[in-house]
């Protein structure tokens, strides 16, 4: 079976500053691993790989028996987020177009990895990420010819930064009006004021 587009979320770290594992905190009535989830799957992917380390135990119930979802133990997580990205791309499936990679702390609703992924497919460039007011967010996504690339990142490498960082790189950004596509979740002060602000940030414009 092949796949047009696959999404690879990280969800493995200790969430340290969180206090508390990210991939289960409350999110728009559900929990972040399955918001994130469900996103990816109504954006485009055809099939989601969580990658899961600290707190597998606590997430296999949710992860388990999903249609379209593959739950990837990764058991280097304590050595960096490099090894969950490497332990995604292990189970990616041959003949996937475009690899859609994601963090769980980084909500996202289904219309910006939909707009992210609708630009890749179009432009055909190597690497497709979004920005706002000048800077890069997330996801980002991979054309399948980089599988390889990914595959070798390593920590201290500086993991997916350096594929960035390559010259010759095939990279198109997709510029946004809103900076939905900063969001990233790290406090507990993070996650509160991004409960706050969500709604408003989610909002598709246009």
């Amino acid at each position: 079976m092949s796949y047009n587009a696959v999404g690879v979320l990280l969800a493995a770290g200790e969430s340290s500053r969180m206090g508390r594992p990210k991939p289960l905190l409350p999110w728009r009535g559900t929990t972040l691993v399955e918001y994130q989830m469900n996103s990816l799957l109504q954006g485009g992917c055809d099939q989601v790989i969580v990658v899961t380390g600290k707190y597998d135990a606590e997430m296999s119930p949710l992860l388990d028996d999903r249609t379209g979802v593959v739950r990837a133990y990764n058991p280097d997580y304590a050595d960096g987020k490099a090894t969950s990205v490497r332990a995604g791309i292990c189970e990616v499936p041959d003949g996937v177009h475009s690899i859609v990679l994601l963090a769980v702390d980084q909500p996202r609703p289904a219309w910006v990895i939909e707009r992210v992924l609708k630009v890749h497919t179009d432009f055909g460039a190597e690497v497709t990420s979004p920005g706002y007011d000048g800077h890069g967010g997330h996801p980002l996504v991979f054309d399948s010819s980089m599988r390889s690339e990914l595959a070798a990142v390593t920590e201290e490498g500086e993991g997916v930064r350096a594929i960035f960082k390559r010259p010759d790189l095939n990279h198109h950004r997709v510029e946004f009006e809103s900076a939905i596509v900063r969001l990233d979740i790290n406090t507990p002060e993070a996650y509160e004021k991004a409960l706050a602000t969500f709604a408003e940030l989610a909002r598709q414009y246009g």
